[in-house]
């Protein structure tokens, strides 16, 4: 596997958080000196029996959620269809009796087994199958899916993603030049800084002056970024004497902003370089590039939308 897909395909740092099934007996135990708790309030004093760091409370999903705050939920959604908390009003949670009990009979912690074992979970399992026209067929339930679903989603997402990238940047490689530079001046002008009339232009030729394209970031042309795109093949690495290049062009433009874009990689050394130097020049590799391009529908389109749905409480009151 080539350096630049290997990139594109970078895992993400693996979590160290409990499985969202975890946070359902610290959840009751914070619940079980009987008073009813706010969500939120809920939700922190939950983290702080889970003994989770201030590092983990900290995690994102791609969604932009707290990764903890999410498991929290679905934890909490499982325990509510079990029957073992009430919510007695909106965003307001306290234990029953089947809380209590389960906690009792689980001292050293409980899982989804356990779950399944509360009449009410069993009850209301064939009770989604029949609102979904499968009374012949068992309903999977959120409590026998062991990961949180919508992280399962999400990740699902982020395969898709990371296969249209490693796409991306080969159908790139097998373009024209001209083409490649048209693309990196697209996905400029879809970020938004040609402004509304993107204005944004693929200079191409010759007689560039060793720049492929400019960026008008008023409408008179007085502030400009300018563009090299380098269609480089696997492998091949941008190293510091092509930035040094550009940005000579861009002192004969008496430009002092710049944008270095690849299909490849930068060396340390052409990183190392853009750092030391007055002149504003960003950096796009490869897997920035498709990132950009799937992030801003440049080249890409929607395969498929899924929608999730939860009930509406301002509906109910």
């Amino acid at each position: 596997m080539s350096d630049l897909v290997e990139s594109v395909e970078q895992p993400k740092s693996i979590s160290t958080l409990p499985q969202w099934h975890a946070f359902m007996k610290p959840l009751l135990q914070v619940l079980s000196d009987g008073n009813t708790w706010s969500k939120k309030s809920l939700e922190q004093a939950t983290l702080d029996q889970a003994g989770i760091t201030a590092a983990g409370r900290v995690e994102m999903l791609p969604s932009g959620q707290y990764r903890a705050l999410n498991r929290i939920g679905w934890a909490t959604s499982a325990l509510s269809q079990a029957q073992a908390l009430s919510k007695p009003a909106r965003a307001v949670m306290q234990i029953t009796e089947t809380g209590r009990n389960l906690l009792a009979q689980s001292p050293d912690g409980f899982g989804v087994r356990e779950l399944e074992k509360i009449p009410a979970y069993q009850a209301y399992v064939p009770q989604r199958g029949k609102m979904r026209g499968e009374a012949s067929a068992p309903a999977v339930s959120i409590s026998s899916i062991d990961e949180d679903p919508t992280e399962l989603i999400e990740a699902g997402v982020q395969a898709f993603a990371a296969e249209a990238a490693v796409d991306l940047i080969r159908r790139l490689r097998e373009q024209h030049p001209d083409f490649f530079e048209q693309a990196v001046v697209d996905v400029l002008n879809m970020m938004g800084y040609g402004g509304t009339e993107q204005r944004g232009r693929r200079l191409g030729g010759s007689g560039d002056g060793g720049v492929d394209g400019v960026i008008d970031q008023d409408a008179l042309g007085l502030s400009q970024i300018y563009v090299q795109a380098k269609r480089y093949g696997d492998g091949n690495t941008v190293q510091r004497p092509e930035i040094q290049g550009f940005v000579g062009a861009l002192a004969g433009k008496g430009a002092s902003q710049g944008v270095f874009v690849t299909t490849s990689l930068f060396s340390k050394g052409a990183r190392d370089y853009v750092e030391q130097i007055p002149n504003r020049v960003v950096l796009i590799d490869g897997p920035r590039l498709a990132e950009l391009m799937i992030r801003y529908r440049v080249g890409v389109q929607i395969k498929r939308t899924y929608e999730v749905v939860e009930v509406d409480e301002d509906y109910f009151e």
